[in-house]
């Protein structure tokens, strides 16, 4: 255990030397979204690629638990090779993840019996060069451990997604502790918008960036994820910018 974090503390000091130094640093790409008002706001056009990330759904319910999935997919079906899914329950609809864009020839899942084997598979699985992301649903993500997912995920370039999923009410609050993802988002399941005919609309999300690193906050309301995995801006706010009162407003339409 000693061990352990004293290699953490050494990693900790390498990568802060090379701050301080500039130039050995490594410019990180991006996968951008395709929605203008996202990739503006967001470092580099798009989600850092060789970064972590955390996702969770807005609420403790199973529709925005399913969004939050399926906006992971999304991201995870716009990159190149395989993605691995780190899970201890064998709950994932495939249907919807190939409806949000990602193939399940190309999933590989890897069950663990309890978080610890997942936060081990998922620091090894990031440090596969060639890999398009690795994804890791958990309850609980400490400082120390996400450091080690962050470090693992610069060293090889992948994109680190992990996934907020809590079994027990007590255990949200977690998702408020602070960790080394360079952004966290949260996604609330909203009414679609109604259609002409008789149907369902595609769905809708409200979706809040709560932490960015290099910029600030931000909120969107978005079309859900489409064949492809991109995401789409309704056609009521194309032409002005989102916010909570549209939030609202859709809401409660």
């Amino acid at each position: 255990m000693q061990n352990r974090a004293r290699t953490i503390a050494i990693e900790e000091l390498r990568e802060r030397i090379q701050n301080l130094e500039g130039g050995s640093v490594r410019t990180r790409e991006a996968l951008p979204f395709g929605v203008d008002e996202i990739d503006r706001h967001l470092p580099g056009g798009g989600l850092a690629l060789g970064a972590l990330h955390e996702v969770a759904g807005g609420g403790n319910g199973a529709l925005d638990g399913a969004a939050a999935a399926l906006f992971t997919a999304g991201i995870a079906a716009r990159t190149k090779g395989k993605v691995f899914w780190c899970v201890t329950r064998q709950d994932l609809f495939m249907p919807g993840i190939v409806q949000a864009g990602l193939s399940n020839n190309r999933v590989i899942m890897v069950e663990c019996r309890d978080e610890k084997g997942i936060l081990d598979c998922f620091e090894e699985s990031l440090r596969c060069r060639g890999v398009g992301a690795v994804i890791g649903e958990l309850a609980r993500l400490p400082m120390t451990a996400s450091r080690r997912l962050q470090l693992a995920a610069e060293t090889s370039g992948v994109l680190g997604i992990a996934i907020r999923r809590w079994r027990r009410q007590a255990d949200v609050s977690d998702f408020g502790h602070p960790t080394a993802a360079v952004t966290r988002w949260r996604i609330s399941v909203l009414p679609s918008q109604p259609l002409p005919v008789p149907g369902i609309g595609r769905a809708r999300w409200y979706l809040e960036l709560l932490r960015c690193r290099a910029a600030e906050s931000a909120d969107y309301v978005v079309e859900a994820c489409d064949a492809k995995g991109r995401l789409g801006l309704p056609a009521d706010l194309a032409n002005r910018s989102p916010s909570k009162d549209a939030w609202a407003t859709s809401a409660a339409g």
